[in-house]
């Protein structure tokens, strides 16, 4: 099923799917919702996003893999509480986020947000941008939610000679940049430390508004926030507030709480708030790598094997 993140889908990709199907399997390319309700009943296996009617529409589903890396959209009560098992791209979408997520600092981190919005008045405030301006280098990036996107973050950080650390809720395995990453009960001491705090949460009702106010007055003054990943784990209005107030410096996000986002919120207009409008998913090399792992499970799935990009469909992620 096309969409937004699957715009297309070629005719080499359907070829490698056909050859991990096997030749006795049927491929439908469903290219609006019509379509896929269409052939939602004698569908076992659906690649793309589903909807509830979608899903109330077939009678056999084993199993969707999605064209998204994030699940929340797909957890609606009745695929749930289903036996359709969920897989989808998450993992995969790390470098790109992680390049957004970095294009969102950097535009804070040397005043090219500022610049950009002043125009040709910009050449007049150069000397403001010059006292503003500051290097990454030497700073701590602090990263809640070690998957992933966290990972690639960590990875670019590293490469700007900063220093990394992190915290995640369960025991996951530490990388190059971070050899021991934390649990939660550390977080506190992140968010003394952190000069940037990146958010790598998928969205679960654990991390929605995990960003809030008691969590920016524990951060620096100085500090800037970036999200990347889901919207709703930030407070929008908490984090207004916080910047307005001094409590942090800056954030940049590519995500926001409501989206879209309503033209009269103070998120467009607080100074040190950059934004792109959920673009940072977007990358040439994603369907390929979707597509294969989607191929490496057809034959995981036939064996009874674990899936590549399992998605607990109890913990949201």
């Amino acid at each position: 099923m096309t969409s937004l993140t699957m715009q297309d889908i070629d005719s080499v990709a359907i070829e490698k799917i056909r050859v991990a199907a096997g030749d006795k399997a049927k491929i439908i390319v469903a290219r609006n919702e019509h379509e896929v309700i269409t052939a939602a009943p004698e569908a076992d296996i659906i690649f793309g996003r589903i909807t509830e009617e979608i899903f109330a529409a077939t009678t056999k589903l084993k199993w969707v893999h999605a064209s998204t890396a994030g699940a929340d959209a797909y957890l609606f009560e009745s695929f749930a509480s289903s036996n359709a098992l969920l897989s989808g791209d998450k993992g995969l979408v790390g470098s790109h986020l992680a390049e957004t997520a970095f294009g969102l600092l950097l535009a804070l981190t040397r005043r090219i947000d500022h610049a950009i919005l002043d125009g040709p008045e910009s050449w007049n405030h150069r000397v403001d941008y010059r006292q503003q301006e500051f290097e990454l280098e030497g700073l701590t990036m602090g990263i809640v939610g070690f998957g992933g996107t966290g990972r690639a973050i960590a990875k670019r950080a590293h490469a700007f000679g900063m220093k990394c650390i992190a915290v995640d809720r369960d025991p996951v395995e530490a990388s190059l940049e971070i050899p021991d990453v934390w649990d939660l009960r550390k977080l506190d001491d992140l968010l003394a430390e952190s000069d940037v705090i990146a958010c790598g949460l998928p969205l679960t009702p654990e991390t929605r508004n995990f960003f809030n106010t008691e969590v920016f007055e524990k951060m620096k003054t100085t500090a800037i926030l970036i999200n990347v990943t889901r919207g709703e784990c930030v407070d929008g209005d908490a984090l207004v507030l916080a910047i307005d107030n001094k409590q942090i410096y800056a954030a940049g996000l590519d995500v926001v709480p409501q989206e879209p986002l309503s033209p009269n919120h103070p998120l467009w207009t607080t100074r040190n708030i950059v934004m792109t409008p959920h673009t940072a998913g977007a990358s040439q090399l994603r369907i390929g790598r979707n597509v294969d792992r989607f191929c490496r499970n057809i034959q995981h799935f036939k064996d009874g094997e674990k899936l590549e990009g399992a998605i607990d469909k109890a913990l949201g992620y």
